[in-house]
């Protein structure tokens, strides 16, 4: 088995304080995508840059305790991608959001196979309308650029979407819909990257593994309105696979028994090794 782990840290210092580092040791992932870092490369000691013997590869942002995604695997991979610009399918717009440190991808590739694994941390919009036109515009580069790389090989995209998809996502729909990570908009554009005739095709794997879960699924509670304690929470971290490899998925876990963040952490065990 392949043991995957989606993880919004909200933090990498601040996870490690509470107590990141054991509780990966006792999990043992074969790799963990992170996002939410707020760390530049020169806040990363040795036990961050390499957790639970999984080195790790980073995309910092320019801007201090902000944003930042990591990927770290047991397995070496044969390419590291840092940051949409560096991909031969580098999409126009695409440096407004390298800046800001959101995509790594580790490529796994040998003789008649080609693999990724991608950590991705998508934007939020809640803060202002001005961050929302920018969410929009990375849904504009980013899609196109899973399209082509769905055109030429198999891959996983783990990260925080900020986008719940469907009313069964979020405890209080009714009262997000027109708020940010709930809108329309955005939950259209799920929509159409998850449609099977599609040519982006993906599936989201947690779904696919537990159809009709609701409270359980959740991996995001606001820091308001004792929102945890009361279950009022959002399902934004996801698993996002090519068919091939969502088919091997076996099973899906949110881990809720100790706090490191303001997400839990997402673990999907698949049938296939790198």
């Amino acid at each position: 088995m392949f043991r995957l782990v989606s993880f919004n840290l909200n933090g990498v210092r601040s996870a490690a304080n509470k107590g990141l580092l054991p509780w990966a040791e006792a999990h043992a992932a074969d790799c963990m995508g992170v996002q939410e870092l707020k760390a530049q490369a020169a806040d990363m000691g040795p036990e961050l840059r390499e957790i639970a013997g999984m080195p790790g590869h980073f995309h910092h942002a320019e801007k201090k305790g902000y944003s930042g995604v990591g990927l770290y695997s047991r397995t070496a991979p044969s390419d590291v991608i840092i940051g949409l610009g560096e991909a031969e399918h580098a999409v126009d717009g695409c440096g407004e959001f390298d800046a800001e440190g959101r995509y790594v991808e580790m490529r796994f590739d040998k003789p008649g196979r080609k693999l990724s694994l991608i950590s991705c941390y998508f934007p939020s919009g809640s803060s202002s309308e001005e961050r929302q036109e920018a969410k929009f515009r990375f849904l504009d580069v980013i899609r196109p650029h899973l399209a082509k790389l769905r055109a030429e090989r198999e891959f996983i995209l783990v990260g925080d979407v900020n986008i719940a998809h469907q009313e069964a996502d979020l405890k209080n729909w009714k009262g997000n819909l027109k708020n940010s990570g709930f809108l329309p908009e955005e939950r259209a554009w799920m929509t159409q990257l998850l449609d099977p005739a599609g040519d982006t095709g993906l599936v989201d794997v947690y779904r696919t593994l537990h159809p009709d879960t609701t409270d359980a699924c959740y991996t995001w509670w606001s820091n308001r309105g004792q929102a945890r304690a009361k279950n009022v929470g959002w399902r934004i971290d996801y698993h996002l696979a090519t068919p091939g490899l969502a088919a091997t998925a076996k099973a899906a876990s949110v881990f809720k028994d100790q706090w490191f963040s303001d997400h839990a952490p997402l673990t999907i065990d698949y049938d296939f090794s790198l």
